[in-house]
């Protein structure tokens, strides 16, 4: 495929990471101003921030926390570190730990799974207690690792000191930086996020309700978590998916639990009425085939490390256009994953997002007569060129 084929292919792109305002809509209106402090809307699939305000203002998160303490204890049973059956001692410390209950007893054993259940859906500090002791060994260590995998993720707005988010004056979070957690725990971990819609867990002879009131409201919505302390006030990180899109919204400090789902849903539908979200190419899919000079072979072949995902204002995919340029006189030994190129993305003759391209095989050297060959040929071409 050459450079021009390619183009073509290209011209209904649109940035990976792109602000609203690069997509003025003549006839878009002004997003809508909510009651809370923060809030982030955020598409999931592209990680494109829809709409903000004080995304990045660090905010005490409440029981927002919990994403976090959920998030771990899924990456440590997949990476095989505790089982899903795995039984949980309840220490005193965890069975002591004030505000919202699973109600776990002192002394005893309670599955993995069914501590996870209780954090998600029941919001139980004593159950986040258990399951940081269990994984970490005390709950100083699992803020430890609550730290490193924030910074992992980019959440840089973002520090922890306890995995229940009771009121701690340097344990804080962002919007920003909880939509980017929700987008992780979305996409990675497909079997477990299905919890977060359950809407309500039977533990103890108690039943207790998820708090999440679009789960009764919307049909759409299938997450995530509610925070509430007096200092924080109703904070509520949520997800849905129509048509196909899906959109993360999240809300810090509304003045009750039904303002964080009302305004939730505000985000939610201006989200949903105008925006759209589409994957071009996928991430490794061959786009074009490049010229290399001294190798085994006389081509490499050119795509991208991630999936090509957009989000954008409806009607505006055919304002677009994109191209591709190559490195001068690739020459091996490339390496997979080399980067050899570049895409950039136009919207009138405004460069707004740029891609590298890389090389999705290796081209090992050639022989002496080949790189002597192409040596004369890169001479002579240097010349004229």
């Amino acid at each position: 495929m050459n450079i021009t084929t390619f183009a073509k292919r290209l011209f209904l792109l649109v940035p990976l990471l792109l602000s609203p305002a690069a997509f003025a809509v003549e006839m878009m209106p002004s997003p809508p101003q909510l009651a809370a402090k923060a809030y982030v809307l955020m598409d999931a699939s592209s990680g494109n921030v829809l709409v903000e305000n004080n995304g990045d203002q660090r905010l005490p998160p409440a029981s927002l926390t919990k994403l976090m303490t959920a998030y771990i204890a899924t990456l440590e049973i997949r990476r095989g570190q505790i089982g899903e059956n795995d039984p949980v001692t309840v220490s005193e410390n965890a069975w002591r730990t004030g505000g919202s209950r699973m109600f776990i007893k002192v002394g005893s054993q309670v599955s993995v799974s069914d501590l996870l259940h209780g954090i998600i859906i029941q919001s139980g500090n004593d159950a986040s207690v258990a399951l940081a002791e269990h994984i970490a060994g005390s709950e100083d260590a699992f803020a430890d690792m609550m730290n490193k995998t924030a910074a992992d993720l980019g959440m840089t707005n973002s520090h922890f000191m306890n995995p229940t988010g009771l009121p701690n004056p340097e344990h804080y979070s962002s919007a920003h930086d909880m939509a980017i957690l929700a987008r992780a725990i979305i996409h990675e971990d497909p079997t477990h996020y299905a919890i977060y819609s359950q809407k309500e867990f039977f533990w103890n002879g108690i039943k207790q309700p998820n708090r999440n009131l679009l789960l009764w409201r919307d049909k759409t919505v299938d997450g995530l978590k509610t925070g509430h302390t007096d200092e924080a006030g109703y904070c509520l990180v949520s997800s849905a998916v129509r048509d196909g899109m899906r959109l993360v919204s999240v809300v810090f400090g509304t003045n009750s639990d039904t303002a964080r789902a009302a305004e939730t849903q505000k985000l939610l539908t201006y989200g949903f009425r105008f925006f759209e979200t589409q994957t071009f190419y996928q991430k490794g899919a061959e786009l074009a085939q490049a010229p290399v000079w001294k190798g085994t072979t006389n081509q490499v072949k050119a795509g991208l490390a991630q999936d090509l995902t957009m989000t954008l204002p409806k009607g505006q995919l055919k304002k677009l256009a994109a191209s591709m340029t190559m490195n001068p006189q690739l020459i091996a030994p490339i390496a997979k994953g080399d980067v050899i190129g570049k895409v950039e993305v136009k919207l009138d003759d405004k460069v707004v997002h740029s891609a590298d391209l890389i090389a999705l095989d290796g081209v090992d050297e050639g022989g002496i007569f080949r790189r002597m060959w192409d040596s004369i040929r890169l001479f002579f071409y240097g010349l004229f060129n």
